[in-house]
């Protein structure tokens, strides 16, 4: 997306450099136009004074200086500054010269386009600057979309949308700032499936044995691809390939585009995981007990671990580990090149949720009724938080923040350094969608049928419960 400003503005007192360029059109573009904080990206201008030095800002700030061309053009490299919020924001150019400006806007943006937040699943949204340790105690409602129908699908917001699947055996669309539906598309079963968008197209698995791609403005179906059982499994994307697991066993590869079938590998039993992608490799997990690492490319199988009970939760993988949950009560840490196992952590009872990792620390539920922060490198546990009801719900971490949900419909937000609850929000109903963090705000499903945005402007929660057990 490119976005552009013209303008032609004279001194007061035209210079021969100002002469020079009369009549032309100031211009800056910007190469891309949206983006999250810390997004490179390079500015473009035009019809400036020949061989002048110009001045570009961000929101009237310093951001960077430039000559331009005998022809009074220039082009420059720039980084989106960190504290950026979402929103539009001001890029200005002027001529220290001339006098001659032009301005363009950039849209801030920290999408969650898929469940775990990225194609490594890590659960982290490393660009979330609005929600943090100081101000998540003042999240409150900012709407509820009422679906009619439970929600298991975890949300996933891009440009501005939340996406999200239903037993109503549909896909929705929702407006991210208000809950207004946008569209819907009807599937022919249940869409316990994340959806993840990718170039302007929604991908996301159903009951119906389908794999659908739907256009992200309009819903409109691009194709669908069947299996042979029920999908489960949230799709991930990458280098043009969708990858998925089935009911029926398999692991597939599909051209995005097409939707053709590029390979499939078969398991021992059902893939209700889904998959990570991480260095060229996709590892999944599989109800026959086994974690896999399988070639990106062809489809070949690297290694797998066995676990000693089926493996539902999504593989993390950071810093060459993957990490995953067993109901065999375990955490696990493998070498993502080998499938050696590096560490596992004891729970209390089965491990469905799938893991969040930042900054050296693994977040993880447990069926025991426990959110866990360990040690990435060793397992050791940091602490422990304890909460009514059992944990399925995946944590996701944001600007050192965890947010995790009860099985029974408590939200909480905790310090992710301490366990500490800084914020909590009870809707009352059963949870199984895991919470996504965009652009200063968390979005969640639940049974009631309800999708929930949370933001700092909302109705309060209520106040913080206790510090958890070390």
């Amino acid at each position: 997306m490119i976005a552009a400003a013209s303008a032609a503005l004279a001194p007061a007192v035209p210079s021969p450099a100002a002469a020079a360029v009369a009549g032309l059109a100031v211009s800056l573009d910007l190469q891309p136009g949206s983006g999250p904080p810390t997004t490179p990206m390079r500015a473009s201008g035009h019809g400036f004074g020949p061989v002048e030095t110009v001045d570009v800002t961000f929101d009237a700030l310093p951001l960077a200086r430039a000559s331009t061309d005998p022809a009074g053009g220039f082009r420059v490299r720039i980084r989106i500054p960190r504290s950026a919020v979402p929103g539009s924001h001001d890029l200005a150019a002027a001529g220290e010269t001339t006098g001659l400006s032009a301005q363009a806007t950039f849209a801030v943006r920290t999408d969650w386009p898929e469940f775990r937040g990225g194609p490594a699943r890590t659960g982290l949204n490393p660009f979330e600057n609005v929600l943090g340790t100081s101000s998540v105690g003042g999240l409150g409602e900012a709407w509820t979309s009422l679906i009619g129908s439970p929600v298991y699908s975890s949300p996933a917001v891009s440009n501005g949308v939340v996406y999200v699947g239903s037993y109503d055996f549909a896909i929705h669309a929702l407006d991210a700032g208000t809950g207004t539906e946008l569209w819907s598309f009807p599937t022919g079963g249940i869409v316990e499936s994340s959806p993840v968008v990718a170039g302007g197209v929604v991908y996301v698995g159903s009951d119906d044995h389908e794999v659908h791609a739907l256009d992200a403005a309009t819903g409109v179906e691009r194709w669908s691809f069947a299996t042979g059982d029920l999908v489960e499994s949230s799709p991930v994307v990458a280098g043009g390939v969708v990858y998925v697991g089935s009911f029926d066993h398999d692991l597939y590869a599909l051209d995005a585009s097409t939707g053709a079938k590029l390979w499939s590998f078969t398991t021992g039993g059902p893939i209700f995981s889904s998959p990570a992608l991480a260095g060229g490799v996709v590892f999944v997990g599989s109800d026959d007990h086994d974690v896999y690492a399988v070639d990106a490319a062809t489809g070949a199988e690297r290694w797998a671990f066995p676990t000693g009970d089926i493996v539902e939760a999504s593989p993390a993988v950071a810093a060459g580990t993957v990490y995953v949950g067993s109901a065999d009560h375990l955490v696990h840490a493998l070498d993502a090149t080998t499938g050696a196992e590096r560490w596992s952590f004891p729970t209390g009872d089965i491990v469905d949720s799938s893991p969040a990792v930042a900054r050296g620390v693994v977040y993880v539920g447990s069926d025991d009724d426990t959110i866990y922060a360990l040690d990435a490198s060793t397992g050791a546990k940091l602490w422990a938080s304890r909460t009514p009801h059992y944990v399925y719900s995946s944590p996701t971490a944001a600007n050192q923040v965890v947010y995790v949900v009860g099985f029974y419909g408590d939200v909480y937000a905790l310090d992710a350094a301490t366990g500490v609850r800084l914020w909590t929000f009870g809707t009352g109903f059963f949870v199984y969608s895991s919470p996504a963090v965009s652009d200063g705000k968390v979005y969640m499903g639940s049974f009631d049928g309800r999708v929930y945005a949370f933001g700092l402007t909302g109705r309060s929660g209520s106040d913080p419960p206790p510090a958890p057990s070390r």
